[in-house]
């Protein structure tokens, strides 16, 4: 952003805000410039630093900057195998195809005037009596006002009445020369008729006989998938369970229970891990699907029915992002740092910038952003910039020992400008001015800090919360025991 217009706006609504999400992240321009180059090669990605430096914003930037999926996933049926369902990999030509082509199977429209009137009838186009054509939405003919069908409940009494019920598809024949006949289907297709003939009805059938198929991973899909905290359960798929064991005839066949993993609903798109080392035993199944780019899915519960069915070879090609503290690095498992490191980049992040105008500019834009992601405050006074920025500096020096610096810990200084926000909208002030931000800095010290300023110590804080019973005794000075 242009450092100029520091000295030239009255509002945080004046600033512009990149259209690029990486654009949008402060302060981390060698970091920006690895997960570009990252996501043009598709690489792996682990980010390094404190909390509120930008990990996740990074990793969702990148997402952005990824092409669609290509590519869907499916499970079918095993006749010889129910236990063994397969997997079915389709592009998007091959889908597109075959969407073609089940249009095509679906026949050929016509206006309701060039089928048989006997058809038109039945299907609710025609008045039986004055023989208008008219929509079938309505139960009534225009012209003559006879009701066009029978609600379904006197379809007894319909004969006796002179009425029909109205048709959804129609059957019929049709001879030729030579003899032969052919069955035409007649449906409702809003204001027109769909015509299937005896050959496009024997084309529909063949493909209903196809093997059964459950979409466990559509075509039409973020790229960005959040696995921290998943379960194994929930990263590594599972199938449910049955209580009929997936009997062919009173059951659920195995096919349709299975259910896809966090890393396989990434495949072609980012896996996003925070605090990777949190994922303990499950880091061996993510470095196995890093190096296989795919991974079975197979019943968790040894308990249940599902746990005798495997589904091999499910497709998992992701761009793994993981973050994490610095303290935590050596709970994440070697081989997958070797995995990371040699297919990617390991970046870490910083934790202050210089104090100079292109950098206030940058953390003007990031007052701007957290304001209108917020939906709720509103926006910044010029004045109120000023005390967030030397907020800013404050921090940098406290937390960084760096002086003449800009904390990049912006997760602590959003929570300060979202508190004066509030306060703001409380008033039903029109704008975040700079005693709304006085006040938020004097509210919303962290709870160690207030602690000190009311009992001196953290120690003596501690010990105000004992009862009497707790305290030591005090010894008595005339007891010469």
């Amino acid at each position: 952003m242009d450092a100029s217009i520091c000295s030239s706006f009255e509002s945080t609504r004046e600033v512009p805000i990149p259209a690029d999400p990486l654009g949008q992240v402060v302060g981390q321009g060698e970091a920006v410039r690895t997960a570009k180059l990252a996501a043009l090669q598709r690489r792996h990605l682990l980010l390094v630093g404190p909390p509120g430096t930008g990990k996740s914003l990074i990793a969702q930037a990148v997402a952005f900057h990824l092409s669609k999926p290509e590519q869907e996933v499916s499970v079918l049926h095993n006749p010889a195998n129910h236990e063994r369902p397969t997997c079915e990999v389709r592009n998007r030509s091959q889908l597109e195809l075959e969407k073609r082509s089940l249009e095509e199977l679906g026949g050929r429209l016509v206006p309701p005037n060039e089928v048989p009137s006997f058809v038109s009838e039945k299907l609710g186009y025609r008045c039986s009596r004055c023989s208008i054509l008219s929509s079938p939405v309505q139960p009534s003919c225009p012209a003559c006002g006879r009701e066009k069908f029978r609600p379904q409940g006197l379809d007894a009494l319909s004969p006796l009445l002179g009425e029909e019920r109205r048709h959804g598809r129609v059957h019929t024949t049709r001879s030729f020369e030579d003899g032969t006949e052919q069955v035409v289907v007649y449906e409702s297709a809003g204001e027109q008729v769909r015509v299937m003939d005896q050959k496009t009805l024997e084309r529909l059938d063949e493909m209903k006989r196809s093997r059964p198929r459950k979409i466990i991973v559509p075509l039409e899909r973020k790229n960005f998938v959040v696995a921290t905290g998943a379960s194994e359960t929930e990263f590594l798929g599972d199938v449910r369970h049955d209580p009929y064991g997936g009997h062919a005839r009173v059951g659920i066949l195995p096919y349709q229970r299975v259910v896809a993993g966090t890393l396989h609903e990434a495949h072609e798109g980012v896996l996003f891990v925070d605090e990777l080392s949190t994922l303990q035993g499950i880091q061996r199944s993510l470095l196995t699907a890093m190096q296989e780019k795919k991974y079975p899915i197979v019943g968790r519960n040894p308990q249940s029915a599902g746990a005798s069915v495997k589904v091999d070879d499910v497709p998992c090609d992701f761009m793994l992002i993981a973050a994490s503290n610095i303290n935590d690095l050596s709970m994440i498992l070697p081989p997958l740092r070797s995995r990371i490191g040699g297919g990617g980049y390991e970046v870490l992040l910083e934790t202050w910038m210089p104090d100079s105008e292109e950098n206030r500019a940058q953390l003007l834009q990031f007052f701007a952003q957290e304001v209108r992601k917020d939906l709720r405050i509103p926006h910044l006074s010029f004045q109120s910039v000023e005390l967030l920025t030397e907020q800013a500096r404050k921090m940098a020096l406290e937390f960084d020992e760096a002086p003449n610096a800009l904390t990049l810990r912006l997760r602590d200084l959003s929570g300060i400008l979202r508190l004066a926000g509030d306060l703001a909208t409380s008033e039903h002030a029109e704008i975040i001015d700079e005693k709304h931000v006085q006040l938020a800095l004097k509210r919303g010290r962290g709870i160690e800090s207030q602690l000190k300023a009311k009992y001196g110590s953290l120690w003596k804080a501690g010990a105000s919360e004992q009862t009497d019973s707790m305290k030591p005794a005090r010894r008595d000075p005339k007891d010469t025991r």
